[in-house]
């Protein structure tokens, strides 16, 4: 580095946040699962499988998080 960094004692403007995160339990996808035969049309399984592939994730789960959302949004109407 050519330039040296000079450091001052200024003041430094800080707040507060409140903590927004959700603890790591609520973030565990963890939970009591039963297994089920789903049948799908040819379209709506190629959308999750090219999904999937291009997130890096199971298109499964993927499934499986849309339905959960489903259900909460469901419940709280």
């Amino acid at each position: 580095m050519k330039n040296k960094i000079n450091y001052t004692d200024e003041p430094i403007e800080a707040r507060v946040i409140s903590d927004f995160l959700p603890s790591p339990e609520d973030l565990s996808l963890k939970g009591k699962k039963k297994r089920v035969t789903l049948t799908l049309t040819e379209d709506s399984l190629d959308f999750f499988k090219k999904a999937a592939k291009k997130h890096k994730a199971s298109y499964q789960a993927m499934i499986r998080r849309l339905l959960d959302y489903y259900v909460v949004n469901q419940r709280t109407q």
